[in-house]
């Protein structure tokens, strides 16, 4: 068996968690040996991922859980609803589970996030294991456990905090990966070098061939370097009171235009990416940054097959949209800006720069 290539531990004021990152992970029992509060397991996944990978996950927690059931979802983020959460709470109570059931998120980001909420819902809190299967989600949304589920006017707007027990990446399952989704996950790979790790940055621009044409080394690293930034991150800011909110950068303008074209339309990863030119321009327009360290950034995101260029939202939507934003304050708007080569900060910015920024990208 392939041993773990690398493990990351989160470690939070009162309790840490490990990240197991390497291939072949998804079917070792020891990867989830140490993962049973109870005898009772529910897998959650969608239609795609679960005809891939579900066979081989239930058979790895058969050998540590007495019964083991699989929940499959419809596959999209327009399903990340009540609707879907229900069905998690229809399948949980209907088998009678306690609250010593551990839940399985086998998926992307939509199926990490629901679980998530779910597992923090259900009784009150019971435990949950992370297991990414997109790129996006295996450098960012399976760690630091924010969970939600979105409303038909905002982005994850429902939620809460709920760290898992466990994340384990398995490389393997980005083999059969859509290049489409492979490239959305790149965003928030890239991400972290302007706000955290100018080296990372270097980095990703030498190895944007390797990395798009699946190279598993270049993949490892960035998977594992990603998971070590934001684990260095949230442990100092689990509640996300401070600094942890540098992470949402790009994520402003890239949930308005996911909720402002209807979930799905584009992914979130192609949402963020644009969302991060977007944020750039609006850095360097505050005098934060050099305009060539904005237009930098915009090359290395055109260069993944990332969307620079918004979708024709009316600029009264863009505000409306960017209002509901978590980071707002009674309606004022703040952004995740840049303040300098792997710098990052929060703070508000006035409407007419905000505006600005906007229709300039129309043109």
């Amino acid at each position: 068996m392939s041993p773990i290539h690398e493990r990351v531990d989160v470690e939070l004021a009162e309790r840490q968690y490990q990240i197991l990152i390497g291939r072949a992970l998804l079917a070792r029992p020891d990867s989830f040996v140490e993962c049973a509060a109870g005898d009772d397991a529910l897998v959650v996944s969608n239609d795609t991922v679960a005809s891939l990978y579900a066979d081989k996950l239930l058979e790895a927690l058969r050998p540590t859980f007495s019964r083991v059931q699989l929940l499959k979802l419809p596959d999209g983020e327009q399903y990340k609803t009540w609707e879907s959460l229900q069905q998690v709470f229809d399948a949980l109570i209907s088998s009678a589970s306690d609250r010593r059931t551990t839940l399985f998120a086998l998926g992307g980001g939509v199926v990490g996030d629901l679980t998530g909420f779910a597992a923090a819902c259900y009784m009150r809190g019971v435990p949950y294991v992370q297991v990414p299967t997109t790129l996006l989600a295996q450098v960012d949304s399976s760690v630091g456990g924010k969970t939600a589920i979105n409303h038909p006017l905002g982005k994850n707007m429902i939620g809460a905090f709920h760290q898992p027990i466990r994340v384990v990446a398995d490389l393997d399952t980005l083999d059969t990966l859509p290049q489409r989704e492979l490239i959305a996950g790149l965003a928030e790979v890239i991400k972290y070098g302007p706000i955290a790790d100018t080296e990372f940055l270097r980095w990703i621009e030498t190895n944007v061939a390797a990395l798009l044409g699946r190279d598993k080394a270049a993949l490892a690293y960035a998977v594992a370097k990603s998971c070590r930034l934001k684990a260095s991150i949230v442990g100092v800011d689990e509640f996300e009171v401070g600094r942890r909110a540098i992470l949402n950068f790009g994520h402003t303008f890239g949930h308005a235009i996911e909720a402002g074209l209807g979930f799905g339309t584009w992914l979130h990863g192609e949402a963020v990416g644009c969302g991060m030119v977007l944020a750039a321009d609006l850095s360097a327009r505050a005098g934060l940054i050099d305009p060539a360290y904005a237009a930098r950034l915009r090359r290395l995101i055109s260069s993944v097959g990332l969307p620079i260029n918004p979708p024709v939202l009316e600029t009264k939507r863009w505000i409306e949209l960017m209002r509901l934003d978590k980071k707002a304050r009674s309606g004022d708007l703040r952004f995740v800006l840049l303040d300098g080569e792997g710098s990052a900060k929060v703070g508000p910015v006035p409407i007419d720069l905000v505006t600005e920024v906007i229709e300039s990208s129309r043109r």
